[in-house]
């Protein structure tokens, strides 16, 4: 345990910055098989590519993944963006959506306990989830308690949460699981999406911890906006 808080220690101690945590949370069921977990690993590239650019959102963004399928996976715990090396994804089995949400919504809280334990200040955190599906082979009570969690979190500000419905997602299911209008991706313009999700990351790591900030149109990806 002395070793983890050292750790934090040091890292927050070399960079004090505010942070701008971002869970991306990836449906890596059976269904994204073939094309489009294809292109959800080019899209994770470019991703990469774009943010750590920034050398502003480098140091401030800090980035996590989880995938849900029949299981939850942290595939990569929070690193700044500078340091963000994106997972190769492979689809298979169902889809355990309200477990993922879950799993990203404890990550967030813990990171944000070290950041509270660091000194460190931290915009709010986003949870942006992507899938072509809707839950599948978990319980109810586990979805609804979900969707319950997410709705409390963006009342109090806690937690921003977008739901991406790539082709075949059911949208209805995703709006009663996001206080948000779901973000409807056009084909699979997973590169597009996710060059927007570098670029409103870098605006909202130029603004103070607080303030607001007018994100990018979603035109060469959803005819939806944010």
């Amino acid at each position: 345990m002395s070793t983890d808080l050292d750790l934090e220690n040091v890292e927050f101690a070399s960079n004090p910055d505010p942070r701008c945590p971002c869970v991306l949370l990836l449906d890596t069921s059976g269904s994204m098989a073939g094309e489009p977990i294809a292109a959800l690993n080019e899209g994770l590239k470019r991703f990469r590519d774009e943010i750590s650019g920034d050398e502003l959102a480098a140091r401030r963004a800090e980035v996590a993944v989880v995938t849900f399928d029949s299981d939850v996976k942290v595939v990569r715990d929070f690193v700044t963006a500078g340091s963000f090396d994106p997972p190769s994804l492979s689809a298979t089995g169902q889809t355990h959506m309200g477990a993922g949400i879950h799993k990203a919504l404890d990550l967030i809280e813990a990171r944000k306990a070290e950041y509270k334990r660091n000194g460190v200040d931290y915009y709010r955190p986003w949870v942006f989830m992507i899938t072509d599906g809707a839950p599948q082979g978990e319980p109810a009570d586990v979805v609804e308690r979900a969707a319950q969690r997410v709705s409390a979190s963006e009342a109090g500000k806690h937690v921003a949460f977008f739901a991406v419905a790539v082709q075949g997602a059911d949208v209805e299911k995703l709006r009663r699981l996001s206080a948000r209008p779901p973000l409807e991706l056009s084909g699979l313009k997973f590169v597009e999406l996710f060059v927007w999700l570098s670029s409103s990351i870098q605006a909202r790591a130029k603004v103070d911890v607080g303030d607001q900030v007018t994100l990018p149109p979603t035109d060469g990806w959803s005819s939806v906006q944010a």
